[in-house]
């Protein structure tokens, strides 16, 4: 499969190809866990069930880090949106 994206991952072969992603960062130790990203984004965010901050889901992990990901363009409205509405701003897009 040749990719033609900014970023894209072909899930197929899990080979990741330069095109159609958008990085995503969250400080979780700052976390307040107040849902909001989840809630507005459970496609990309979830409750970690040990510390409760927010992480990526494991579908879009960068490097199995739960701080980092790559945010697909069909979700990155939504990413947008969360990351907006968290109230001590630590997700970061872009």
């Amino acid at each position: 499969m040749q990719c033609r994206e900014v970023s894209c991952f072909d899930q197929s072969n899990d080979e990741r190809c330069a095109m159609a992603t958008t990085r995503v960062t969250i400080t979780r130790e700052e976390c307040i866990s107040c849902e909001s990203c989840w809630a507005i984004c459970p496609e990309f965010f979830q409750q970690n069930s040990v510390d409760s901050w927010s992480e990526v889901v494991e579908k879009y992990r960068t490097g199995g880090n739960p701080a980092e990901g790559a945010a697909p363009a069909e979700l990155l409205d939504k990413v947008n949106e969360a990351a907006d509405s968290c109230p001590v701003q630590i997700i970061h897009v872009g």
